[in-house]
Order: C-alpha cells, then sequence, then structure tokens
C-alpha cells in the first residue's frame, strides 16, 4: 500500500533517483570500485515512472463522454419506445423510474465491489451488460416482441450497470491521475458528463428514436462497445493493494464502515448534507416545471426544450471555468456560487414570471452545479483514502441522486396542495437556511489542510 502510494502522490523525478539509486547501492556493496554495469538505470526509470496523468485523463473524459453520450440516447429511447406499447402515464414513468431505482436499492453494495475488484474490469463488465441488454431489446424490437416487461428489466440492469459505471470511473481518478493534476481532471470529465448526457444525449436519442428504434438501439450497442475499447489507453493498477493475510470484513460491515468515515468526516458529511438538498430543490424544479413553462410563461415543447438547454449551457461553461474561479476568489466562494445558483434557480419562478429570467437562473444553477461537481471530487480525492473510494462514491451519490425522485415527489405534493410558487419557495428556504452552516464548516484554513499540491 506504501508503495502505491508513494507511485501515485510523489513526484517522477524523486521517485525516478530513488529507484535507480537501489541498484548503485547494491552493486557498491559487492564492489566499490565498479561504477559501469549501472549506467543504463536511469534511463529505465524514467520510463518506467513517467507521469500518465495527461494520458488518463484523456481516457476518462473520452470514456465519460461516449457512455453518457449513449446513457442519454438510452434513457430517452426507453420511455419514447414504452409510448408505442401504451398511453398510461404510470406505466411510462415507470421505465424512467427502472433507469435510477438502483441507485436507491444497489449504491451502497456497489460500493463495497468497487473496493474489493479491478475497477477498470468493473468498467469494461458494467459496458458488456449494457451491450447485451440493448441488444437483447433490440431484438425484440426487430421481431415486434419488445413488452413493457422487457423494457422494465432492461431499464433494471441498465441502472444498475450505470450505479458501477460511474461509482468505478469515480474511485479509480486518485489512482489514475497525480494529485496535482486532479482538478483538471474533475473538470474535464464533468463537463463531458453534462455535454454529453444533459444536451447531446437526449438530442440525438429523440433523433435516433424519431427516424427508427433499431437505429437508436443499434447506436446505443456500438457507443457502449466503443467505451470498453477506449479504457484500454488507461495506465496504472486500479485494484486496491492488501495483504493476502489481512481478513476481508462482510459486505454490511464494510458498507458501516464507509458510512461511518463519512458521518465522522466533517467537510464530507456538510457535502452531502448540501447535495441531499440541492438535488432534492433540483428534482422539484425538473418535476414542476413543465407545467409550470407550459401554463404560467405560455410556452410550447420547442421553448420548454430551449429553456431546459440554458441550464445545460451553464454546466458546460464551468467546467472550462472553474480552475481559474479557483484561483481568482478561492474554492469556498466557488462552491459557495452552487449554493446561490440553486436558490435562485428556485426563487425567481416566485417572484418573476418571465420566460428570460427563469432562463437565466437555470443557467446560473446550472453553471453553479458543475463548480460544485468539480471542486467537492477535487476535495474528496484527497480526504477519502483509495480503499474507501468505491463506498464513499456510492453513499454520495445515493444522498444526491436519491434526492432527486424524493424532491420532485415533494414538490409535486406541495404544488398540489398550496400552489406552485409556494413549492418553489419551499425549497428556496431550504437552500437559504443551509448556506450559514457551509461557511462555517468550510473555512479557508480548513480547504488550506486539504488543498492538493500545485502543478
Amino acid at each position: 500500500m506504501a508503495e502505491q502510494t508513494r507511485a501515485v502522490d510523489a513526484p517522477p523525478e524523486q521517485v525516478a533517483a530513488e529507484q535507480a539509486a537501489e541498484p548503485v547501492a547494491a552493486e557498491q556493496a559487492v564492489a566499490p570500485v565498479a561504477a559501469e554495469p549501472v549506467a543504463a538505470e536511469p534511463v529505465a526509470a524514467e520510463r518506467v515512472t513517467a507521469d500518465p496523468s495527461g494520458r488518463n485523463t484523456a481516457v476518462l473524459v473520452g470514456f465519460t463522454a461516449v457512455t453518457n453520450l449513449t446513457d442519454g440516447v438510452t434513457k430517452i429511447a426507453f420511455p419514447l419506445l414504452a409510448t408505442t406499447i401504451t398511453s398510461s402515464p404510470a406505466q411510462i414513468s415507470g421505465v424512467a423510474l427502472t433507469l435510477w431505482l438502483p441507485w436507491l436499492l444497489a449504491a451502497l453494495h456497489v460500493g463495497v465491489l468497487v473496493d474489493r475488484v479491478d475497477r477498470r474490469k468493473l468498467l469494461w463488465a458494467a459496458n458488456l451488460v449494457r451491450i447485451v441488454v440493448v441488444a437483447g431489446v433490440l431484438w425484440t424490437v426487430v421481431r415486434d416482441a419488445v413488452s413493457l416487461p422487457v423494457l422494465y428489466g432492461g431499464g433494471l440492469a441498465l441502472g444498475v450497470a450505470e450505479v458501477v459505471a460511474l461509482t468505478s470511473a469515480a474511485a479509480l481518478v486518485p489512482d489514475a491521475v497525480r494529485p496535482a493534476h486532479r482538478e483538471r481532471a474533475n473538470s474535464w470529465v464533468a463537463g463531458a458528463e453534462t455535454v454529453c448526457n444533459e444536451f447531446a444525449g437526449p438530442l440525438v436519442g429523440g433523433l435516433l428514436v424519431a427516424a427508427s428504434a433499431t437505429l437508436a438501439f443499434g447506436t446505443s450497442v456500438a457507443g457502449y462497445l466503443i467505451g470498453i475499447v477506449v479504457l484500454l489507453g488507461l495506465v496504472g493498477t486500479f485494484k486496491v493493494a492488501r495483504s493476502t493475510d489481512e481478513p476481508r470484513e462482510s459486505v454490511n460491515k464494510q458498507i458501516a464502515a464507509g458510512l461511518k468515515f463519512l458521518w465522522h468526516q466533517r467537510m464530507l458529511r456538510m457535502m452531502a448534507l448540501v447535495l441531499t438538498v440541492l438535488c432534492a430543490c433540483w428534482g422539484a424544479w425538473f418535476g414542476l416545471m413543465p407545467l409550470y413553462a407550459t401554463s404560467v410563461m405560455g410556452l410550447d415543447g420547442a421553448g420548454y426544450g430551449v429553456l431546459i438547454s440554458a441550464m445545460g449551457v451553464g454546466g458546460a461553461l464551468g467546467a472550462f471555468v472553474t480552475t481559474t474561479l479557483n484561483r481568482l476568489v478561492g474554492r469556498r466562494w466557488v462552491m459557495l456560487a452552487d449554493l446561490i445558483g440553486t436558490f435562485a434557480m428556485v426563487l425567481v419562478p416566485v417572484l418573476f414570471p418571465s420566460v428570460w429570467l427563469v432562463a437565466a437562473s437555470a443557467f446560473v444553477g446550472g453553471l453553479g452545479g458543475t463548480l460544485w461537481t468539480v471542486n467537492s471530487r477535487t476535495l474528496s480525492q484527497g480526504i477519502v483514502p483509495t480503499e474507501m473510494m468505491g463506498r464513499y462514491n456510492a453513499a454520495a451519490r445515493l444522498f444526491s441522486w436519491g434526492a432527486i425522485p424524493l424532491g420532485a415527489g415533494l414538490g409535486g405534493l406541495l404544488a398540489e396542495w398550496f400552489g406552485m410558487k409556494v413549492a418553489f419557495a419551499v425549497f428556496a428556504v431550504a437552500v437559504f437556511l443551509l448556506i450559514p452552516s457551509f461557511l462555517h464548516t468550510f473555512t479557508t484554513k480548513a480547504l488550506a489542510e486539504i488543498e492538493p499540491p500545485k502543478e
């Protein structure tokens, strides 16, 4: 474990010098005068210790872009295919639910798996499952035998595969990228997620399904296959090193250890609380905005699509400016921008039913979301030990993504009982109440203690 840590964190020049010096010392112990046998060693050491951060970052961004684009296609294709089978809103929404439900049911157990197994192999396995599932649905489409049970089963399998893939990808970043390069890597990965999953994926998915369901699912199979090939470019070891005589705890004990670690780390605990509230706000916003946009602001379907795209534009911009903003104003205030952006996003519909102002607030909310994502990942990678990264990332996504459907449901109930503006206002108050606790926890001193080294 110490050797693995040194290989990740030590500067390449230092590691190369240490490795080059070891054979020199051994040679001197046998024949102090001899000097020629070690002449070629520094070249070999340089080859072994060359920093793979740039290459691995490119691979991770490529994999994220391809798989998120494909995920966006499948998440559009499955519900749209369901509309050709039934007109029941509950049955159609059930298909979309199956794609999200595994985050609530399986995330913690997947986190343990990620901490036990080679993380790159898990990514390969997740994509193989995706290929088999999508190919199976494609086969039923071609044979005109597709049914709701097929879509429900396929959606659950794809949901589990997504949990495995996203948790594994997040957990292997500390082993793939050196600390000084992680902020940049997290920025590019977050940007790829935003652009491909929130923009290009749904757009391409809608166009493909409109052309042919067979074409949509065939393209998805190809996308997941490309993801497998891209992963071949990763350099490094992505399995937690453990001694052979180390006892293995039960799954439940490992889950408990991961949650206990999160709870006892003050900064991680606060990030989990903030994410839970903010993601609940996003769930409520997405749940209420279709009706608000059409009934209050008078938008049609195309106008609503443009409104939603403002959020994605903000998120994509955030990937490019996070590092610069961190340097100019500090990580604390950049992360606070997400709370302010989400506060504005849910407050503006209460006060100003203007298309332009609501779109502007959505833009700010999307921008803040990416700023938070990049910084929270960078900080957690400096706090969480590599042997617990799987369980931490699973728990963090459980709190965040699990809160999205809960927020949507609560927002719907509040709107039903008191009206949409009251529902938006309740979530705005919840965000506002978080700000003092966030500032008290995320002090400049506390952040300085875990700040990653500069490049």
